[in-house]
């Protein structure tokens, strides 16, 4: 007489979502091949998790439940994919303009607006505007770099940017 093992395949689960500065996860693990005989099976510890964009496997473990002989199965671990992709809907940056009567020293203006509602909850954008003007004229007033963080991390490369719209720096003349 020959007993043959059962062969068993276990493979967690594959997800996908787009950033939203909270962790993917999906502890669901399904049991394919023969499956275990009746009565029999296993607990999962499923420990895959994917914050920013990009992928990883959705690593996990099993502990056989009492009763399931490992020596009667031929057990194979097939870990899912976690996805995160970029946001899509383009931030976009705007300097801020300013004007003021000559008066002999420069205007400055470090101010910029950008699209609500777009940045996950908890991140942070900041932006550098640079521009000056002393005399009568104008001067473009430039966004020159942003970043986006998650308290001390930097999570700018989870959003999608579109071109920055420049400000106005304007001095007019003293009448």
């Amino acid at each position: 007489l020959e007993i043959a093992k059962r062969t068993v395949t276990l493979t967690s689960a594959d997800d996908e979502k787009v950033y939203d500065g909270q962790p993917l996860t999906n502890d669901e693990v399904t049991v394919g091949g023969d499956g275990f005989a009746a009565n029999e099976g296993a607990t999962y510890n499923v420990t895959g998790t994917q914050t920013e964009v990009g992928s990883s496997a959705n690593a996990f473990e099993y502990t056989l439940n009492e009763g399931t002989k490992a020596v009667n199965y031929d057990i194979t671990v097939v870990p899912g994919t976690l996805k995160v992709t970029k946001i899509t809907k383009e931030i976009i940056i705007t300097a801020a303009s300013a004007s003021k009567k000559y008066d002999g020293s420069p205007l400055t203006n470090d101010g910029y607006t950008y699209t609500e509602n777009v940045l996950a909850e908890g991140d942070v954008l900041t932006a550098v505007v640079e521009g000056t003007i002393t005399d009568f004229g104008t001067a473009e007033n430039v966004v020159t770099s942003y970043k986006v963080m998650r308290g001390e991390k930097d999570v700018t490369a989870n959003y999608t940017f579109g071109e920055s719209v420049k400000g106005t720096l304007a001095i007019t003349k003293r009448s």
